[in-house]
């Protein structure tokens, strides 16, 4: 649960509004303290612990303003987050220049709306700092991994290619105790099955034409780290049997062997086919399917987590500038808001693989649109099959001008703030929110 031992102050006047968030945060694991006014708030805000505040502009004895002003009069900081109408935008947006932390517009979906409360909440003691994205999908898979990291059970990561199912195994390998052993990643598709099974369980020399010395397979190199069996719906049905053995029995022999090898890694396997399916034709063997699928890891598609594209863009541009050399200083907005209208239908291998492209060609300061999809005729034609809505352009054009006024700054975020004409506060807020690098 994203909001576990959070605690969260609302001020909404509306009952059904009210009820509604109230009964969604607290499935999502928050203490919830209500207030239907502005009066009731202002005799609750000033000794309660909250985490985050969620205001309505709009209450029957005064505003959100009202509240929010003279809550930061005593000294206490909360961060706000407003509902507002589309008639009270500009009032919002004077609040946030005040040093509220967001807003968000009537009517609004609850995904989008428990993205902004996360982000202004920032990590807590149930929440480490993003490594795998900001959306809530990746934060979740992320606290499902740091959980996952106490046990040895069998891990089955689902997905579609190029989502980073190897990502986020490594990222598993990376939580576990110290010294954690090797990460060794087998393809399953990859190579024919007599050469497959060699390869994953060794063997001994002798056992077969031109295996001239004794070779160690990958369940043996894995040690206590992790073997990672990526597409395992490919793997041939007499593998099958033998991968069963080997996690019932803890044990392997090598091929033409008569010891068996103790098993001491954990097992983690991928696909991006649907094995239900699989067993239902008879291609996968049930038993195995249950044995692999002890904890399970869906991981969507990048379409479905429009939150981790320009967190991503931001971290490969980081990591592939570093080792290369490029006239480019960053991506501006336009790129960001086509980029945030893209389908990816490549994932996130995608993604990394445009963005090298664009650093390697790229001739100007800032990566445009025609940088990163040059297939398209023009910008013209990106800007006509883009789409972004209006959330998204409004985070692109912020992000980009923070990053401006950063880099113009010197990286100093008190500077920034002045060319910005914003608190200190607000412009932390924001780069938090945004994930940008200070």
């Amino acid at each position: 649960m994203l909001l576990e031992n959070r605690r969260i102050a609302l001020i909404e006047d509306d009952p059904i509004m009210g009820e509604s968030l109230v009964q969604r945060l607290e499935l999502e694991g928050a203490a919830v303290a209500w207030w239907r006014s502005a009066t009731e708030a202002l005799h609750g805000l000033p000794t309660s612990a909250a985490d985050a505040v969620i205001c309505d502009i709009r209450l029957p004895d005064g505003s959100g303003e009202d509240v929010y002003r003279k809550t930061s009069q005593t000294g206490r900081h909360h961060p706000f987050l407003f509902i507002t109408g589309y008639g009270d935008v500009s009032q919002a947006v004077r609040l946030m220049r005040q040093g509220a932390h967001d807003y968000v517009t009537k009517p609004f979906e609850m995904s989008e709306f428990l993205d902004r409360l996360h982000q202004i909440l920032g990590p807590g003691q149930t929440d480490a700092d993003p490594v795998l994205g900001l959306s809530r999908a990746m934060r979740e898979a992320q606290a499902f991994l740091a959980r996952a990291a106490r046990v040895a059970s069998p891990l089955l990561v689902t997905g579609e290619t190029g989502v980073g199912k190897e990502v986020v195994t490594r990222y598993l390998h990376a939580l576990r105790a110290k010294p954690s052993g090797p990460f060794m990643a087998v393809n399953c598709a990859a190579l024919p099955p007599d050469l497959m099974e060699s390869e994953l369980f060794g063997h001994e020399r002798g056992a077969f034409t031109g295996a001239q010395a004794q070779h160690l397979g990958y369940a043996e190199r894995a040690g206590n780290g992790i073997l990672f069996l990526d597409e395992i719906g490919d793997l041939a049905p007499k593998l099958q049997g033998k991968l069963l053995r080997l996690i019932e029995d803890r044990s392997f022999h090598r091929v033409g062997g008569e010891r068996a090898i103790p098993f001491k890694a954990r097992l983690v396997c991928a696909t991006n086919t649907d094995l239900e399916t699989k067993v239902a034709t008879g291609a996968f063997r049930e038993d195995l399917y249950y044995r692999i699928n002890v904890l399970s890891l869906p991981i969507p598609p990048l379409r479905d987590r429009n939150a981790d594209i320009v967190w991503l863009m931001d971290r490969f541009y980081i990591d592939l500038a570093a080792g290369m050399e490029t006239e480019a200083r960053g991506f501006s907005a336009a790129a960001y808001i086509a980029a945030s209208a893209h389908a990816w239908p490549g994932n996130v291998r995608e993604l990394r693989n445009r963005i090298e492209r664009a650093l390697a060609l790229c001739e100007q300061d800032w990566i445009t649109p025609a940088d990163l999809f040059p297939e398209r005729a023009s910008d013209a034609a990106i800007g006509a099959t883009a789409g972004p809505s209006l959330a998204e352009a409004r985070e692109a054009t912020e992000r980009w001008v923070i990053i401006a006024a950063l880099d113009e700054a010197g990286r100093d975020v008190e500077r920034a703030a002045d060319r910005l004409q914003v608190s200190r506060s607000t412009l932390f807020a924001k780069i938090r929110k945004l994930g940008i690098r200070t």
